[in-house]
This record gives C-alpha cells, sequence and structure tokens, in this order.
C-alpha cells in the first residue's frame, strides 16, 4: 500500500544501479531497504521543514545537530562542512525577477537556499524558497542510470551545476539592465537617479554574496576534500567551478561598472545643477538693469536727468532694452544661456 509523504517532504527515492525502485518509501524504510541490498543510496528532498519535521530524518542517518540546525533556520552563507562520515553543504539559490523598468524595480535578484546532506548511502537536500525546485533535476537524473549509478556524490554536483549554471543565465539578464542602463545614464537628456542605481547595485551585491563564497567549497570538492567525492566527480566539480569563476568575474565587473555609472549620474547632476545655476545668475543680471534704472527713477528728486524733456521716458526704456538685448547676447556668447 503506498505510503503518504509528509507535506514537507516532497519526495523520497531508492536508488539502485542507478534506478529509481517503484513505490513510495518513508525514509526508515527506505534507508533499511539500502543497508540490507549493501547496494544504492536514498534520496530525500524537504522542503522548509521545522526542527520538530527534521529530527526523525536525523536521528535515522545521524545528522550533526550543528547542521540540522543551520538547515532548519536557513539564512547561510554558502559553506561546505564535514561532520564524521557526513558532508554538509549549502547553495545560495538564485532567480532573476523579471521587471519592466529594471533601474526602477525593488527587486532583480530573489534569492534561496538549498542544504545537502550527503553520505555514503543517502543524500538529503532541504530547500528555502519557491524557485529552487529540485523535481526537474530528479527527472533528469532519474533519465540517465549510468550518472546515478555513481552515487549520491552525482547528485551533489548535479545540484551544484544546476545553481551553478543559475548564476549565469541571472548574470546574462542583469548584464542587458545594465546596458541599457549604461545607455540612457549617457543620453543627453536622463531619467535615470543615482539612486535607482544604487538600489541596483544592492541586488547585485545579494547576488555576489551567493556567487562568491561558493568557490572555496566547490574547490576543495574537486581537489579530493572527502572520499565521499569519487574522482570521477571531481572532475565536474572542477568544471563548475570553472562556471563560478566566469559568474565571479562577471558580478565583480557589474559591480564596479555600477559604481562607475553612480559616479557618472552624480557628475551630471552636479553639471545640470551648475547650468541651472549660470541661468539663473544670467537671467538675475539682467533684470538687475532696469531694475536699477528704475529704482533711481523711482526715487523723489526734483532735479533728474531728462526729467523734463519729452523724450527722456523713450530714451531711458530705449536704453534699459538695449542694455538687456547687449547683456542678453554676451551671457549667450558666453553659453551662460
Amino acid at each position: 500500500m503506498p505510503v503518504p509523504l509528509s507535506h514537507y517532504v516532497v519526495d523520497c527515492a531508492v536508488y539502485v544501479d542507478g534506478k529509481r525502485l517503484p513505490g513510495r518509501w518513508t525514509h526508515t524504510d527506505a534507508v533499511k531497504e539500502v543497508r540490507k541490498r549493501k547496494d544504492g543510496f536514498v534520496w530525500i528532498g524537504l522542503h522548509e521543514p521545522d526542527a520538530e519535521q527534521i529530527e526523525g530524518i536525523a536521528e535515522t542517518f545521524g545528522l550533526h545537530e550543528l547542521a540540522v540546525e543551520d538547515a532548519v533556520h536557513a539564512h547561510q552563507r554558502p559553506k561546505l562542512e564535514r561532520y564524521d562520515n557526513t558532508l554538509f553543504m549549502v547553495f545560495k539559490t538564485v532567480r532573476y525577477v523579471t521587471n519592466e523598468h529594471p533601474d526602477t524595480a525593488n527587486e532583480i535578484v530573489e534569492s534561496g537556499e538549498i542544504m545537502v546532506f550527503l553520505g555514503k548511502d543517502f543524500v538529503i537536500t532541504v530547500r528555502h524558497g519557491n524557485h529552487s525546485g529540485l523535481s526537474k533535476l530528479r527527472h533528469v537524473l532519474e533519465a540517465d542510470p549510468e550518472r546515478l549509478e555513481i552515487g549520491p556524490s552525482a547528485v551533489m554536483h548535479a545540484i551544484a551545476d544546476q545553481v551553478v549554471d543559475n548564476y549565469l543565465e541571472v548574470t546574462d539578464h542583469i548584464e542587458d539592465d545594465i546596458d541599457r542602463m549604461e545607455e540612457r545614464v549617457f543620453a543627453p537628456r536622463t531619467e535615470v537617479s543615482a539612486e535607482q542605481i544604487y538600489m541596483f547595485k544592492r541586488e547585485v551585491v545579494e547576488l555576489r554574496r551567493a556567487v562568491m563564497p561558493l568557490a572555496n567549497p566547490l574547490r576543495r570538492l574537486a581537489e579530493g576534500y572527502t572520499p565521499l567525492i569519487p574522482e570521477q566527480v571531481r572532475a565536474f566539480f572542477r568544471d563548475v567551478d570553472d562556471h563560478l569563476t566566469e559568474v565571479s568575474e562577471r558580478v565583480t565587473a557589474f559591480d564596479e561598472l555600477l559604481t562607475t555609472l553612480v559616479d557618472a549620474t552624480l557628475a551630471k547632476i552636479t553639471l545640470q545643477q551648475n547650468t541651472d545655476m549660470r541661468k539663473i545668475t544670467s537671467w538675475v543680471a539682467i533684470i538687475s538693469v532696469p531694475t536699477m534704472v528704475v529704482g533711481v527713477y523711482g526715487m523723489n528728486f526734483e532735479f533728474m536727468p531728462e526729467l523734463k524733456w519729452r523724450f527722456g521716458y523713450p530714451l531711458i526704456l530705449s536704453l534699459i532694452l538695449i542694455a538687456c538685448l547687449t547683456l542678453y547676447r554676451i551671457l549667450r556668447r558666453n553659453r551662460w544661456l
């Protein structure tokens, strides 16, 4: 009779000779079957379990309490730890959030986590976040029995490869967004503010926090950190490490470019402010001419130049107009207006 799975247990399967055994399994029955056969391994997938829910699995497989605590509470940096005969590895997953205008969006990169417990005859994956599903990956691996026949380490490599491939996909999207942002920043009339670029830079930093710390764990696995990773799998981890290096270089370049764009935007803002101040100063200078003349003739003195002359009023207006136009042409020629 099929055994119903708990809501936090996404899947529990037994693999022998790279093929999945039929039926549904509890974690206790699965590990008994594998150890009775002395062949194959168990793959259990969990989604955001709490401490009580994972307790039984931890006892059955002998998981270390510190690693279990990290798996439950999440929000961990990518890392690799070894507890007796068990490896515990943390991956930060990322997903690109599509926005109509990325430079005004509040979120570009959505992050999650995958924790992997690896033993001689089991692999347990704990996911946090809704975008880091492994069901498709499981189906891909099940369609390739030769790969699964290697053992649990093949599953860990497949997870690492998928995570890093997602990094590459996200960096491709971000690169397109930064190219568009760069065009707008250096356009004659731009609407991109320094705050918008800084917000985008903060999202790139989120991606950097996922990518950079993963380099050391992958390198250790590729260099033979533990016998749980056989030689034939280490070569694949070296390939994943190469891809991660590419992502790291691109993310570093993004960070530097965004810093440059922030500086360029601030420089444009300063230049625009200086231009505005020069225009304001120019108009104040032009307006000061009639203000000064009218102010002088507004004083209550009896003896004023041309005060009794019939053409005095139009003469003064003409002089004011000529002075203003002359000043305007001088300022215009000097590009203050």
